[in-house]
């Protein structure tokens, strides 16, 4: 249902209520602007603190790589590494070996255990622990010694389950490379392993503030947990959050963890390829701090959508009383004859209104009284006025044709008097018989035929002084136009223009469809043409209106094309008509613009 076919009274309710609405809406849009706005904040804080956590991190790690790179690289254990003097394993680089490991110990608490092992299977440690010594070690560590990979670069390892004690410990391993010029130069000649802190690397982890409910994990490779703030699910995979999208991941995504909303960001590792930092916040305490404000909220929203529809009530009742009587006295305004006017009721605007549309009433009945007389004067001025136009137009047209003819056949007469009169009078007789047609409108076929014996009789007038030729669209011959358009035109060319020149000369005529689908004859000749001042006064008869500014005494040269001009206007409207272009000395081109009638 259209708005507009409701009653006033109506539409003010629709107005108001539109209004309480789009209160509505727009307050439930800033309310969660801003509780989406705290949200990311309160994420990009947390996202803080988790990249924080992945530095620390990634700093313990670098610190190990570090400090096994310079033990693997020293003199001492490389030489213990290829020993074969046992003396001199013992008592010299072994000694030295161990130093090396203890101070590593020392000097960084993440590590928790160090073993050397060289090409021949012999093992050195420093640590009280014996996972170092178990078959299964061996086994696992043994897997990664046999990783290309690791020649290039150390390796963190997977969990490994001691069975003695029950506790999962990972390691680093780098291969220790001679590099001192014996017969194993370049080659692999034992390892270096670290075993890992893990309870100081769960203090790094359990260290990061996030929400109350929020868990943060450090992952392996494979998954694993290493460190958790969550106890209970150590060493448990958490494949369902970590299937998603890794970049999407890394921004944060949204997702449903045991029917809770929860905001997953996932950070890697850049020391410890494949692992990651992997925090899952409640995204309901994100936005915790909005719980009292969203309160206050609703109820400020109600107490103003409240206060809008008793001031609704209040401006309907003041407002629409007056306004319904003056609608009453607008239907029996109506229903009565115009005597009738509106009661003024009130002195306010509803009262300055109803005066007005009283005051209206009275000039409406005098406008409307003299409108109808001056329409049917004016109606039968206007064809009075086109029919002695039409009249006056086609009168001046053929006399003035009529003397230049007979002045040629005379003087052809004169001179030689048989065949080429016997040829003129014939195309005068075709011309005299197609002008005085009743037919307003002809095919332009005819048109054309008239010009053609036209030309016959300028051909035989100047003995083939200059050529004359037509080139018409085929598509244009049933179309209709107006007759007697072209011969003017064609008589202004030779008489003002061709007949002035020595010999030679040209004169085309043309017709073809222009791009806005009008119908456009164009004659051109190569005659004497105009100089500036004639063109221009030329142009501006043709700009005048017929017949109250058109000159007196116009000349020879502008009465055809002035009235065939002003005949074109009056048929088809401005749009249409003469364009004349002309260069003193060069020609004169004349167009002409009707409309395509079928």
């Amino acid at each position: 249902m259209k708005t507009s076919t409701l009653k006033l009274k109506h539409q003010l309710w629709l107005i108001f209520l539109f209004s309480i609405l789009l209160f509505a809406v727009m307050e439930f849009y800033f309310f969660y602007s801003f509780s989406h706005l705290t949200q990311s904040r309160a994420a990009n804080f947390s996202n803080q603190m988790i990249e924080q956590t992945r530095r620390k991190i990634d700093a313990v790690f670098e610190d190990i790589r570090t400090s096994t790179s310079i033990a693997v690289n020293s003199k001492l254990i490389q030489e213990f590494a290829v020993a074969t003097d046992d003396y001199k394993r013992a008592f010299d680089s072994g000694n030295y070996a161990l130093d090396l490991m203890e101070y590593m110990r020392s000097f960084n608490s993440y590590v928790d255990g160090i073993v050397i092992n060289d090409i021949r299977g012999m093992s050195l440690t420093s640590s009280s622990a014996d996972v170092f010594y178990q078959a299964r070690y061996r086994t696992f560590i043994q897997t990664y010694k046999d990783d290309p990979s690791l020649r290039e670069k150390g390796l963190f390892t997977t969990m490994f389950k001691d069975d003695n004690t029950g506790a999962e410990q990972f390691f680093y391993i780098a291969p220790i490379v001679e590099s001192i010029g014996g017969i194993h130069f370049a080659q692999i000649t034992g390892y270096c392993t670290i075993m890992v802190n893990r309870d100081k690397m769960q203090g790094l982890v359990e260290n990061t503030e996030l929400t109350p409910n929020s868990i943060l994990y450090m992952l392996n490779s494979r998954d694993e947990v290493i460190a958790s703030t969550n106890a209970n699910i150590r060493g448990a995979l958490i494949k369902d959050v970590l299937s998603m999208d890794k970049e999407i991941l890394q921004q944060g995504v949204k997702t449903t963890i045991d029917g809770e909303a929860v905001l997953v960001q996932v950070k890697g590792l850049e020391q410890a390829e494949g692992w990651r930092v992997v925090s899952m916040i409640p995204v309901h305490e994100l936005t915790a701090d909005m719980y009292p404000m969203r309160k206050v909220s609703m109820i400020v929203m109600m107490g103003i959508i409240l206060s809008m529809i008793l001031l609704g009530s209040f401006f309907m009742n003041n407002l629409m009383r007056p306004v319904m009587g003056l609608v009453m006295d607008m239907k029996k305004v109506g229903r009565r004859d115009m005597g009738f006017r509106i009661k003024v009721r009130s002195t306010n605007e509803v009262g300055s209104l109803a005066r007005d549309i009283n005051r209206m009433m009275d000039e409406m009945e005098e406008m409307a009284r003299d409108m109808f007389n001056t329409q049917a004067r004016l109606y039968e001025s206007e064809l009075s006025q086109r029919q002695v136009e039409f009249s006056a137009l086609q009168s001046q047209i053929n006399p003035h044709f009529l003397y230049n003819t007979l002045n040629c056949i005379s003087s052809i007469g004169l001179e030689y008097g048989s065949r080429e009169i016997a040829q003129m009078t014939s195309c005068m007789s075709k011309i005299f018989r197609y002008s005085i047609k009743k037919d307003e409108l002809v095919e332009i076929r005819e048109e054309l035929d008239c010009m053609q014996a036209y030309m016959k009789i300028i051909s035989i007038r100047y003995e083939h002084k200059f050529s004359m030729g037509m080139d018409v669209e085929e598509g244009l011959l049933e179309m209709k136009t107006p007759k007697m358009i072209l011969q003017p035109i064609v008589e202004n060319s030779v008489y003002h223009g061709l007949e002035r020149m020595d010999q030679g000369g040209q004169l085309q005529i043309s017709g073809f469809i222009d791009a806005n689908g009008d119908v456009c004859f164009r004659i051109m000749d190569t005659g004497k043409g105009m100089e500036p001042e004639e063109l221009a006064a030329l142009q501006t008869k043709l700009d005048m209106a017929y017949p109250k500014r058109l000159p007196d005494g116009p000349s020879e040269r502008s009465i055809g094309l002035t009235n065939i001009h002003l005949r074109l206007r009056l048929l088809f409207g401005e749009g249409y008509g003469i364009v004349i272009a002309s260069r003193f000395g060069q020609g004169t081109t004349v167009t002409v613009k009707i409309p395509a009638l079928e």
